[in-house]
């Protein structure tokens, strides 16, 4: 066991949290500012989902390349995040000084997905060098911050970015360079990093053929089924629901930051809750509790929007808490020296199937309204549930939070 100066580690994984944050706030830049993008460019339904749609490509398109050629494990990390998310900042401002309908837009959004695939995957591979025991935790406050980071627009949305979808945008862009700068000066790979590895494109499939990694990797895009279709719409499930009962439009933006954010304080109980009962556990408490919102909130449109941003609220605590102990747990599994490439690769595959959702999800509201649009979202958590629980009676689940499954 190596000894690891604590203030040291948790300045640094603070610091890679908040370079995460900052550097994941181009993800929804453009989601945040749809209704007036929409009025601008005269946007259709395919339209609005094809401004988030284009993101997940390029990242799916980005993250299983730097898995196929091992990039996260080949590259230095500090490099390869520093470098994706200048690029990735610099794709989303072009898009207010260059772009003047939605062609261009989604070929600068296609760039930022595919930039942002060596911000995420390569922030778990960096904090996994700095955590063992306490990796959930590690992973989750990550995963918190990417939460938060990509709540962001939204908030800058509700104070002043309502009409002006330029400067949220442009403020966006700001912070996701924010982040790159601070990856290249305070943030380096901890004790627990492992010798560069030869490149092997074979071990991918090498992944597909290991059973407990396949029921990790199941739970994951179980929990991708639903994750972002929800983050994508539920802007525009309350600015609707909003307006029909009459509230300011600003506080279905504060609402929609609100709800998103409060992924980033699940993501951290959670972690610390799977590093003492196991990921398998809190894996399945967390998607049976999503899954349940998903089913009910559509009750709740256009009633009391208290209540409406209550269960709101839950559904974004519990819809990314298990986010990262997924990726905890293939990190625990794999093959130690290709840490990067796994988590990866699970990234690019679940990014691959939020195409899905996030597309159907307009679809399923035009041809039965918002009280049944998210309930589709629900075969993901149950699929999901499945197979943590066939990891959990696996053999290899001992390897998981320190014996705990």
């Amino acid at each position: 066991m190596k000894n690891i100066p604590s203030s040291n580690k948790w300045r640094t994984l603070l610091l890679l949290a908040f370079a995460e944050l900052l550097g994941m706030s181009v993800w929804f830049s453009a989601s945040a500012v749809v209704p007036a993008l929409t009025q601008a460019w005269s946007l259709t339904d395919s339209g609005r989902a094809w401004l988030t749609m284009s993101v997940q490509i390029g990242f799916v398109v980005g993250a299983f390349g730097s898995a196929l050629f091992n990039l996260s494990d080949l590259i230095p990390a500090r490099r390869f995040f520093t470098a994706s998310a200048m690029l990735a900042a610099i794709s989303t401002a072009l898009i207010p000084l260059i772009a003047f309908n939605l062609f261009p837009a989604l070929i600068l959004r296609f760039l930022t997905g595919l930039f942002l695939a060596g911000v995420y995957p390569v922030g778990m591979k960096i904090m996994a060098t700095w955590t063992q025991k306490d990796r959930g935790l590690g992973i989750g406050l990550l995963v918190g911050a990417l939460t938060i980071g990509s709540a962001a627009p939204h908030l800058l949305n509700a104070f002043g970015g309502v009409n002006d979808w330029k400067s949220v945008m442009l403020w966006a862009a700001t912070l996701a360079g924010s982040g790159g700068l601070i990856a290249l000066l305070f943030v380096e790979e901890g004790p627990y990093k492992t010798s560069l590895p030869k490149f092997n494109w074979k071990y991918v499939g090498e992944i597909f053929t290991e059973r407990p990694l396949l029921m990790a990797n199941l739970g994951y895009l179980g929990h991708m089924w639903e994750l972002y279709a929800m983050w994508a719409w539920v802007p525009v499930f309350l600015s609707a629901s909003f307006k029909l009962t009459g509230q300011n439009p600003t506080f279905a933006g504060l609402a929609a930051f609100a709800t998103i954010g409060m992924g980033g304080v699940g993501s951290l109980a959670a972690g610390q809750l799977a590093d003492r009962l196991g990921r398998t556990k809190v894996t399945i408490a967390a998607l049976l509790v999503s899954g349940t919102c998903a089913l009910c909130v559509g009750f709740f449109f256009g009633q009391n929007p208290i209540w409406l941003i209550l269960i709101c609220l839950i559904w974004g605590f519990a819809v990314v808490a298990d986010s990262a102990q997924f990726s905890a747990a293939i990190s625990e599994m794999c093959r130690t020296e290709y840490t990067g490439t796994a988590l990866t690769l699970q990234t690019s595959l679940g990014f691959l199937l939020t195409l899905i959702t996030i597309r159907l999800i307009p679809t399923l509201e035009g041809w039965f309204g918002w009280r049944w649009a998210f309930s589709f979202l629900t075969i993901g958590p149950a699929l999901g549930i499945w197979a943590m629980y066939t990891l959990r009676k696996l053999p290899e689940a001992k390897s998981l939070a320190g014996g705990k499954g």
